[in-house]
């Protein structure tokens, strides 16, 4: 699983390179792109090299793929950019594999996704969760943006160009929530930019070309009031019995609290005593 550029042809990895140059088949989203991007690199492959195994195809793609590499044949898989098998297709490819009793081996390098949370500026103590394309139908889109709300975790989503918009209007009932919008990641006319959800809309009619080319949206962690006696209570009653460590532990899981807040009061609380 060969991950490629989502944009700036540079950002290809050496080791990408390499496996690319070796590999007896290739098999791709979509073989008229990635003719051109072999080439680019210097890599010739014959038409009887290259195998479209794409979403609307990757079952049945699957069991060429499996002959292929039965039959002692180097196979790379790569999507049209980025890294395959996340948003894009190669799952299935991979599973199949898997359940023959094959090796996959993954490949990393680019990602939209790493990107826009990379630029994003979150402390990531809660985690992210990773929600692909919303809906686009406006009831099933507006349920969601609804369910992101209470949603106290950093939410990464990707979106088109063609349905921007819409997602914005939906998106303008989060208020002030932060949201980094990634737009044309690695290429001519990137942007970066976080602003209050409410106000994406406006951002994008200011200038028509920001309506333009491919979207990571990264919402940001929902802010959740802490109820500090509570989180104090908690905490001292777990220490009376636990170490410093597993009751901060315990005491996160309790009060939704971050462990490095709590861990600074236990040791307020253990120096109190001592």
């Amino acid at each position: 699983m060969v991950a490629t550029p989502i944009g700036n042809l540079a950002d290809i990895t050496l080791r990408a390179l390499h496996v690319l140059h070796l590999a007896d088949s290739i098999a791709c989203e979509d073989t008229r792109h990635t003719q051109p991007l072999l080439r680019a690199y210097g890599i010739e492959k014959g038409s009887t090299q290259l195998l479209a195994v794409h979403q609307h195809n990757e079952a049945q793609a699957c069991d060429e793929v499996l002959r292929r590499l039965k039959a002692g044949q180097r196979v790379a898989y790569v999507s049209d950019a980025g890294t395959p098998g996340v948003s894009d297709p190669g799952a299935r490819l991979v599973a199949a594999v898997v359940a023959a009793g094959l090796k996959v081996v993954p490949l990393p390098g680019a990602s939209s996704i790493t990107a826009a949370l990379s630029v994003a500026g979150i402390v990531h103590e809660g985690g992210f969760v990773f929600v692909g394309f919303p809906p686009a139908k406006t009831m099933e889109r507006d349920a969601v943006v609804a369910a992101w709300a209470l949603e106290p975790r950093t939410v990464v989503l990707l979106e088109a160009p063609h349905r921007i918009d819409a997602l914005a209007m939906s998106l303008s009932t989060l208020g002030a929530r932060p949201v980094t919008v990634a737009r044309e990641l690695s290429k001519q006319f990137e942007e970066v930019v976080t602003l209050p959800a409410q106000t994406l809309g406006d951002w994008l009619r200011v200038r028509p070309q920001r309506q333009r080319g491919e979207f990571v949206l990264v919402l940001h962690p929902q802010n959740v009031e802490v109820d500090a006696g509570e989180d104090l209570r908690v905490l001292r009653l777990l220490l009376t019995e636990l170490p410093v460590k597993t009751a901060v532990k315990l005491a996160a899981q309790l009060t939704g609290t971050s462990r490095n807040s709590l861990y600074e009061l236990a040791l307020e609380l253990k120096d109190a005593v001592d």
